[in-house]
This record gives structure tokens, sequence and C-alpha cells, in this order.
């Protein structure tokens, strides 16, 4: 259990990096796309697997989790 929290923080880390770098918000700080990539993790997981959709190993996480928090950022341009 303890294994998979970390993993998912690390996942996290770098989907928001990820994601960041992609929509093109590097004006916000780094946290703040690390915390958009951490909550886009675990949206990513949860709407993919509602959909019937899994990603296996770490590659297939990492992309979830950016698919992930680009929805979230998506969202909170929308919220703005």
């Amino acid at each position: 259990m303890f294994t998979y929290i970390i993993t998912k923080i690390v996942i996290g880390f770098v989907a928001g990096w990820i994601a960041g770098e992609i929509s093109n918000s590097r004006k916000k700080k780094f946290w703040e796309n690390v915390g958009v990539g951490l909550i886009g993790s675990f949206l990513g997981s949860w709407l993919f697997g509602m959909i019937g959709i899994s990603f296996s190993g770490l590659i297939g996480s990492i992309i979830g989790a950016v698919l992930g928090a680009l929805i979230l950022l998506w969202l909170i341009k929308k919220i703005r």
C-alpha cells in the first residue's frame, strides 16, 4: 500500500510537469503544476477506470495521469 501511494505521488509529479508543458501553462508555478498532476493522476485513474480503459506499467500510468491532469487543467481554465 505504501509503495502504491509513493508511486502515485511520483507519477503525479511527472504528470504535472508534462501537462504543464503540453498545456503551455508555464506561467504557473512548478508546485501548482505538481498539485494538478497529483490530483490529475487520481482523476485519470478514476475516469478511465469508469469507462473501462486501463493503463498498465509505469509508462501507461504516466500517460493516464497526464491525460487526467490535462483534463483537470482544461476544467480549471474553463472555470476561470
